[in-house]
């Protein structure tokens, strides 16, 4: 067991015995009692030593945890709190912290129609009741769509990856002409582009499915799951939105950004590894370190005739073929009179 769980489990062992109005306790039954509390735990011989519970005693009674415990000695040997009402667990709050508690609420409650927090509407609830929050508008407003196909999905998948179950999804790609059946063990769920998507293990493989492409899921219990143990920041690290090749390297992406663009890209990296290459009136010259993927095109892509691939030569190149199918596109466009 870590030290931090055992401190918290002498904490709330001290905290029962000082509140207890009908028995004294001497520093030697408050370290009984944290040992008895640790036995109890970890099924194990577990001493606490006098030292340890003078030093939580002193911790409860500063401002270090936040407790401030008015812990007193009463006759010279026992130990209890002087405010019989007082607990460690129903600390009071001043008016910053119910300021920074309705700030959290008024962005929790942009969630409420979001299917997997429905469970949470009680719970923001009680929240705004407890710390009185009035019914002011929010001020943060987070980007989201509530229309976006798949995701009613998004329980079972989330239960799944929880509860490590093993799925078969019913999946039509964008490509496919027909649905195929995936057998899967879900690992993580990943919002990229205001659109999810699960990530998952398929015959050895990492795959990256989108919710809005899935049919039907069934649990498969007959197999067992096989767990991957994925950290998210590791695995997305390398990487502009959610595809992942377990065998590709990442590579040296270098770009021109024009100066009226510059500050933004300055300002919101197109990922962590970015660095400015040199900069003068004209726009900067930028170096990301990525795997090149389709989310990293459409990105590019994106900023138009305001940015430049330098390298590596064959991104630039489709890039550029990309910039001359546009093109040709608008010159032989003929607008249709019923969309005039």
């Amino acid at each position: 067991m870590s030290s931090n769980k055992n401190a918290l489990i002498r904490y709330k062992t001290l905290d029962k015995c000082l509140k207890n109005k009908y028995k004294k306790y001497t520093l030697e039954d408050l370290i009984d009692e944290c040992s008895e509390a640790l036995f109890e735990f970890e099924g194990k011989e577990s001493f606490v030593s006098k030292r340890t519970v003078q030093l939580d005693l002193q911790n409860m009674r500063s401002e270090k945890f936040g407790y401030e415990a008015p812990i007193e000695v009463y006759e010279r040997r026992y130990y209890r709190y002087s405010d019989p009402e007082y607990s460690i667990h129903q600390i009071s709050v001043n008016e910053n912290d119910l300021k920074a508690m309705n700030n959290a609420v008024q962005i929790l409650k942009q969630f409420k129609d979001f299917s997997m927090f429905k469970e949470m509407n009680g719970v923001i609830q009680k929240l705004e009741d407890s710390i009185h929050s009035t019914n002011q508008k929010s001020i943060i407003h987070l980007d989201k769509n509530e229309q976006l196909r798949g995701l009613e999905h998004i329980d079972i998948l989330y239960e799944s990856v929880l509860n490590k179950k093993v799925l078969n999804i019913l999946y039509k790609s964008f490509t496919a002409r027909e649905s195929s059946s995936f057998v899967v063990h879900p690992q993580l769920l990943k919002e990229y582009n205001n659109r999810w998507f699960l990530i998952c293990l398929h015959k050895g493989k990492m795959y990256n499915l989108a919710l809005d492409r899935m049919e039907s899921i069934e649990v498969d219990d007959k197999i067992s799951y096989i767990d991957q143990d994925l950290d998210g920041d590791e695995f997305f690290k390398d990487i502009v939105g959610v595809t992942v090749s377990e065998t590709m390297k990442p590579r040296n992406v270098v770009f021109f950004v024009d100066a009226s663009n510059t500050p933004y890209i300055k300002t919101k990296p197109l990922h962590k590894s970015q660095e400015i290459v040199s900069e003068n009136e004209e726009g900067a010259i930028f170096k990301i370190c990525v795997q090149i993927n389709y989310e990293l095109e459409r990105l590019l892509l994106g900023f138009g005739n305001c940015l430049i691939v330098h390298k590596p030569r064959n991104l630039r190149l489709r890039m550029e073929e990309k910039f001359k199918g546009g093109l040709k596109n608008y010159q032989n466009l003929v607008i249709p009179d019923e969309t005039l």
